[in-house]
């Protein structure tokens, strides 16, 4: 799908020849003699459209507009929030369009421009890849209208930069488990190396066994699966500057081990590397935006499953940073790969560690589907990081971390367990996970509410790729602004989600 920016007024845009127009009506009143502004006036007259988010009317070839289907669609207040409903709402009603213009009747806010392309793409997103007869997406261009193109260009292009990353999160954790091994995850990384600035290595076994990481090598040994560890990097700093670190869980499949899970919704468990996927989705919107920052990727995938070499309840194994860990549950997995790979990141001495992790159904039970799950040692890290899912209508809740919750976690067998009691099973995970930072300002992401929807809509939301990169632009424009000022070449970049 390409996304275009252009200079349009009320007057163009009822111009424009597309298969569809959608405007977005704020509730202020509306001002124009043109055949749009004349439109809204009798919609609202007529009261057929008011100013609450998310009611739309559509009216098919309407004089005046050369578009085939207008549709006006009220945006409330103009926020970021009332500006995706509105665009949620409107496009509903044009499954068939394949060239749209969007336009909206008041001033654009930069956020406001940003949520309405990211709406556009989540209601016109189609998954494909493993269908024989697929129906591909329709929408195939989307033109923006805005007054001035020069002040709207940054915030269009991080939006698609967004766009690209949370439909490749989508695309990887929507594919079944067959067709996303951690070989192909890790393959999924390597193809990301074909973009300016960024890197991958794949690990295999053989390099993960010389690391010394016996929790991660624990959880995929009882797979046929090969594990794999991809370290992506994305340079658009100095080499010298700090990087973040960001880990992703990427159980490919997770049966529960020996802790089985129970056979109704098993086949949910392929979105257990959504960690993984968000991960890749944040380094494909850096490869379209380009901001200047280092950021590390550590994607830690396998499979988790029941064979005659699977570990067992009351196993002990060794991870990297070499404290012992009694497994009383192996369904409890994705710490296991995660406290591994938490040490590996102290190598690259990172400003901030981030992991993400579809982690536990206690965070589900807590926070639903609307909030992931944050915790964090460090009070800037958690505070930059709710300010970026607000900003980036992907937000988080943060939870305690108060050092009496690590009291389940106590074993006579070994230095920890990975798993305490049923009460407070979020804070205790993420307990067990702070143990493998040390001092460095970390957070953790529970996704387990948020990286996929049940139901009818099954499937991958992306998230939290819009969290993460927010507060990843959020750094680079701080650290931008601290330096001293020099004038940057021009350069080009696509406009191709």
């Amino acid at each position: 799908m390409n996304f275009e920016l252009k200079s349009l007024d009320a007057a163009g845009c009822a111009g424009a020849k597309c298969d569809a127009l959608l405007v977005l009506v704020p509730e202020a009143p509306v001002a124009g003699t043109d055949a749009l502004s004349g439109w809204i006036a009798q919609a609202r007259k007529a009261g057929d459209l008011d100013g609450k988010p998310g009611k739309a009317l559509a009216l098919y070839q309407p004089q005046g507009v050369a578009a085939t289907r207008l549709v006006l669609s009220a945006s409330g207040d103009g926020s970021a929030r009332a500006v995706r409903q509105a665009v949620l709402a409107g496009m509903a009603t044009l499954r068939q369009a394949k060239r749209l213009v969007l336009c909206c009747a008041g001033p654009w806010t930069e956020a406001a421009l940003r949520a309405a392309i990211a709406a556009v793409a989540d209601a016109s997103y189609v998954y494909t890849a493993t269908k024989s007869k697929a129906e591909p997406r329709k929408l195939a261009q989307v033109v923006v209208a805005v007054a001035e193109v020069a002040k709207a260009r940054a915030a269009f292009d991080q939006a698609v930069g967004l766009v690209a990353g949370v439909e490749f999160a989508k695309e990887w954790g929507n594919r079944p488990g067959n067709h996303a091994t951690p070989t192909l995850i890790a393959n999924a990384a390597k193809s990301l190396a074909r973009h300016n600035g960024i890197t991958c290595e794949v690990l295999g076994p053989r390099e993960v066994a010389k690391l010394g990481m016996g929790s991660f090598m624990a959880v995929a040994q009882g797979s046929e699966e090969p594990l794999r560890l991809a370290v992506l990097r994305y340079n658009g700093a100095a080499r010298g500057v700090a990087p973040t670190v960001l880990v992703g869980k990427g159980i490919s499949f997770d049966t529960g081990g020996i802790s089985i899970k129970p056979a109704g919704e098993m086949d949910e468990m392929k979105f257990d590397m959504c960690g993984a996927a968000s991960v890749l989705g944040v380094f494909r919107a850096l490869a379209e935006i380009q901001p200047a920052i280092n950021v590390v990727g550590l994607i830690v995938s396998c499979e988790n499953m029941p064979d005659g070499r699977a570990i067992k309840p009351g196993d002990v194994v060794t991870s990297m940073s070499g404290q012992t860990i009694e497994i009383l549950n192996t369904d409890a997995e994705g710490r296991l790969v995660l406290c591994d790979a938490l040490t590996y990141a102290e190598r690259f001495k990172p400003a901030a560690i981030v992991d993400i992790a579809t982690l536990t159904g206690a965070c589900v039970v807590a926070l639903g589907g609307v909030r992931s799950g944050l915790f964090s040692n460090d009070e800037a890290l958690a505070t930059a990081l709710l300010e970026a899912g607000e900003s980036a209508l992907d937000p988080c809740w943060r939870l305690p971390l108060d050092d009496d919750y690590a009291d389940g976690l106590k074993t006579n067998f070994a230095d920890v367990a990975n798993v305490a009691g049923r009460a407070g099973g979020a804070v205790t995970a993420a307990k067990f996970l702070q143990r493998f930072v040390g001092t460095r300002p970390w957070a953790h992401l529970d996704i387990a509410g948020t990286a996929w929807k049940g139901g009818a809509a099954k499937g991958s939301t992306g998230r939290p790729v819009g969290l993460l990169l927010a507060y990843l632009l959020g750094q680079a424009a701080a650290a931008t602004s601290a330096a001293p000022k020099a004038k940057a070449p021009a350069r080009r970049r696509s406009v191709k989600a």
